[in-house]
């Protein structure tokens, strides 16, 4: 277990150290409208590397160990650039088909050679959702005993250098997709509610099984969570998704999706939330969840950017403090015209370099509303 203490921070790959920390706690736990936070992604040597050795596509499981050491050079690279970001490595093998997989379903990794992951999912495990009464979770199932060891090998690696990002939840209706996939969820809630019912109230269970082993093998830094998500927020956060929401009504998120989440939120320490194009109609609904910290904005071909309507999304969701991604030139841009939204993480892409970075998070620092 990593429980790097508060006077123990930055981790020694943070480059903006305790002041990133300060800035990050305004955002999310005073929700300052004032704060404007940024991360410059660069490319690094270390995702050429692995580009090399592992082609986009389908492939096996990879070994932990080699996992454990890309994120050590990728982040070390990364450290070069003294902005908001908190040095995190995600269990991206684990960010979808571990929930599928132990139940016997067949996990399929795929490799992105742009960040560095190896994700993973899994088909449908049944056809019809009465198939799936009586599991029972098992932790000596070997995908539990995988996910434990991996975790284990991180965070050793990590130790005092970079953290450990939580990984999504796939509970509610997210569960019920890996059960039987998405249409067939959206016709069991119209035929067979209290079967959806049932698969939700199993789910919790197996997500906080899931995420209590997380924050016992991996701990905390400074006493919060590190996020892909968010960066890193105080306490024990869980990282939610409410994705098969999207394609449904505010009223049904409230009658189906708004328990399961407050639920989870009220066992841990409060969690965040990804919201992508075709899910903004949910943002007021979303936002009063209590104990969210955030939500991130994802972008979708089909929608427009997040950034380029910021000012009406930020109005909708009132003081929720929001991450969002932008290109490098159009963040510099409004940067130049004094533009920026207050109460926001942004995520910069396509960063030149990192002295470029650092030049310009010089004048975030310095931005004032």
């Amino acid at each position: 277990m990593q429980t790097i203490g508060e006077d123990d921070f930055p981790l020694s790959y943070c480059a903006g150290g305790r002041e990133t920390h300060k800035r990050l706690e305004a955002l999310y736990e005073q929700r300052a409208r004032d704060a404007i936070c940024a991360i410059f992604n660069v490319h690094t040597s270390a995702l050429d590397r692995f580009a090399q050795r592992n082609p986009a596509g389908f492939c096996d499981y990879p070994d932990p160990k080699q996992r454990a050491a890309f994120w050590d050079e990728h982040l070390l690279e990364r450290s070069a650039v003294v902005d908001d970001s908190v040095p995190t490595a995600y269990l991206s093998e684990f960010d979808q088909g571990l929930y599928g997989g132990l139940f016997g379903g067949e996990v399929r990794f795929l490799s992105d050679p742009g960040t560095g992951w190896i994700s993973s999912m899994v088909p449908p495990l049944f056809s019809d959702l009465s198939e799936s009464r009586g599991l029972t979770f098992n932790p000596q199932h070997p995908w539990f005993r995988r996910y434990v060891e991996q975790m284990d090998i991180f965070a050793r690696a990590a130790a005092g250098k970079f953290g450990i990002s939580h990984l999504i939840l796939i509970d509610s209706l997210n569960f019920v997709f890996e059960l039987v996939g998405a249409t067939n969820t959206y016709l069991a809630l119209l035929d067979t509610p209290d079967q959806v019912a049932e698969a939700i109230d199993f789910a919790f269970d197996l997500n906080v099984a899931v995420h209590e082993a997380f924050f016992e093998h991996v701990g905390l830094v400074a006493g919060g969570t590190c996020s892909n998500m968010v960066g890193w927020v105080r306490g024990r956060v869980v990282s939610e998704s409410v994705d098969p929401f999207h394609m449904m009504s505010v009223d049904d998120f409230e009658k189906w999706g708004r328990g399961p989440v407050e639920r989870m939120f009220k066992h841990f320490d409060g969690g965040v939330v990804h919201i992508h194009g075709n899910g903004r109609h949910l943002l007021e609904a979303v936002s009063t969840l209590p104990g969210l910290k955030a939500i991130y904005l994802g972008d979708d071909k089909g929608y427009e950017q997040s950034f380029s309507i910021l000012p009406e999304l930020k109005r909708r969701v009132g003081d929720m403090p929001l991450v969002l991604t932008v290109a490098y030139s159009d963040f510099c841009d409004a940067l130049d015209k004094h533009e920026l939204t207050g109460g926001v993480l942004y995520t910069v892409t396509d960063t030149p370099d990192p002295e470029a970075a650092n030049r310009q998070m010089d004048r975030v620092r310095n931005y004032e509303l």
